[in-house]
């Protein structure tokens, strides 16, 4: 799966990255079980710092779509597919909300309210 980057583009980088890896996890072109190059092979390919791959990565395993393990690299985890719709939607709900002039803590009181 080619990754792409856009250094004219207003998003970050990792940003950048992070969203093609769900879009890739959302069309199923990565599953399940699948492991990822590693960060160092994917950040020299697009000619990015490592570490703003790892930054990519680690939102992915904070969203529960990656695995990352130390010497074994990175994975799609099983619930990745069933997960990647409820995380772009969040995602989107939560722009929506700061652009309506919600600050982060009323985003969250509003979300705990509902739980």
């Amino acid at each position: 799966m080619p990754l792409l980057v856009d250094s004219g583009s207003g998003q970050s980088i990792h940003d950048q990255l992070a969203g093609q890896l769900r879009r890739a996890i959302a069309s199923g072109e990565l599953r399940p079980g699948e492991k990822l190059p590693p960060a160092r092979q994917t950040a020299e390919g697009l000619g990015v710092n490592v570490h703003t791959v790892l930054r990519a990565f680690k939102t992915l395993q904070e969203e529960g779509l990656f695995e990352m393990r130390r010497g074994r690299g990175t994975t799609v985890t099983g619930k990745a597919p069933r997960q990647v719709e409820f995380v772009t939607r969040a995602r989107e709900l939560v722009a929506e909300a700061r652009k309506a002039g919600l600050s982060n803590q009323e985003i969250r009181q509003t979300l705990e309210a509902q739980l």
